[in-house]
């Protein structure tokens, strides 16, 4: 009867769903050593008894801001163990944005049966504070997209973890760290900005294609069953996501094509992500929404043969050289009865293609050979549909020309 749920959980492409999750936390986080690095070196003062530091991370959406605090809090945590208690409260300021209500996630971060109603913002913080030195822990507190409280509340309670071993016997209570994808130091009152200071801001870039690619890779591996993934999918995840340099793009890629593969199996298909998969996930995430097909409409006649002799190509396969374009255009030419261009002028309509972002280029090893090549994919479109506008639209265009 329900024969049809058979291969839910069936495990055939997917081993670990739970890794392919954007809250999953990696045991290494790629592609961002230096800015690992450049965080520890803020918190230096916290491997001494009263110890405390602050930092501000800053960047794009994807950028790896929240893994980066994470991870970071993860390993401090192992590093210290048996010199220093690490407590985390890691509080998303999109969920609890004023205020108080953070306050109260912090506290009940640190003890789950701490009351809270009818307690002012100071009588909680005054709470946080004798719990931290009745039992020598060290918190540290991250303010994840700390700019929707800031917009709501403002910076006073900022102001007050930050004075939180004054008037008391020591130092080093709380440590913070604050995300956002603004530049939130602007917004901060000049009392609160001085504790901060300018020098403790972390600027993270978007992910490049090859840093995309890297973060694919890891979680293919951790992720899914050996052997169902190659490099060259990969890196067509990667380019298609690239445009953004989002992280969770690229993860989110990766999840879709591996489900399709994952229920297409019956049996007798290869175990294996293929392009088809990589191009059939939801428009919603298949296409970006800037790229139509009528892009190829104002190609010229012979960039349009070139452009038919790549996507017939790239329907199956996921890159090709530009050896390979130069074989495929001459048949093409030869369909259409037209003379193909040169080499030079052949270079020319490729790299007219390329700004138009249809494909993507890129200088790689030759495949089973030496050298250097140029490799070309189609990470935006479905081969298969430019193919059919091609063809609809090339008599016409050749006729005129």
């Amino acid at each position: 009867m329900a024969s049809y749920l058979d291969r839910i959980g069936a495990g055939l492409i997917i081993a670990h769903p739970e890794m392919l999750d954007f809250d999953y936390v990696p045991d290494e986080l790629v592609k961002r050593e230096a800015i690992q690095t450049e965080l520890a070196s803020k918190f230096t003062t916290v491997g001494s008894p009263d110890g405390a530091a602050r930092a501000v991370i800053t960047g794009p959406v994807g950028s790896g801001k929240t893994v980066l605090a994470k991870t970071f809090c993860r390993d401090l945590q192992r590093h210290l163990a048996g010199k220093r208690e690490i407590k985390i409260a890691h509080v998303n300021c999109r969920n609890a944005s004023t205020s108080m209500r953070v306050a109260q996630r912090i506290l009940h971060q640190f003890d789950p049966g701490h009351p809270d109603r009818g307690l002012s913002l100071g009588e909680l913080l005054l709470s946080l504070r004798k719990m931290l030195r009745r039992i020598s822990t060290h918190l540290i507190v991250v303010l994840d997209e700390v700019d929707h409280m800031l917009r709501r509340s403002g910076d006073e309670l900022l102001y007050q973890l930050l004075r939180i071993d004054e008037d008391q016997d020591g130092t080093g209570t709380l440590s913070l760290i604050l995300i956002s994808q603004e530049q939130v130091l602007d917004v901060l009152e000049t009392a609160v900005l001085s504790k901060f200071g300018q020098s403790n801001h972390l600027r993270i870039p978007a992910y490049s294609v090859d840093e995309l690619e890297a973060i694919a890779r890891q979680r293919a591996e951790i992720a899914l069953v050996p052997g169902t993934w190659d490099d060259g999918i990969l890196r067509l995840l990667a380019e298609r996501a690239g445009t953004s340099g989002d992280a969770r793009r690229v993860i989110e890629y990766l999840s879709s094509a591996a489900e399709r593969a994952e229920f297409r199996q019956d049996g007798h298909t290869e175990q294996t992500i293929t392009v088809d998969d990589l191009h059939a996930v939801n428009d919603a995430l298949a296409t970006n929404t800037t790229h139509h097909l009528e892009v190829v409409d104002d190609l010229p006649a012979q960039g349009m043969l070139v452009l038919l002799a790549m996507c017939r190509r790239l329907r199956n396969e996921q890159s090709m050289t530009m050896g390979d374009v130069e074989r495929l255009y001459a048949v093409v030419c030869e369909e259409y009865e037209q003379k193909p261009k040169s080499h030079t002028t052949l270079w020319k309509y490729v790299k007219q293609i390329e700004r138009e972002d249809i494909i993507a280029t890129r200088v790689a090893a030759v495949p089973g050979g030496r050298g250097r090549t140029t490799h070309l994919s189609m990470p935006h479109f479905l081969p298969a549909d430019l193919a059919s506008r091609l063809e609809l639209l090339l008599p016409k265009r050749l006729r005129r020309s």
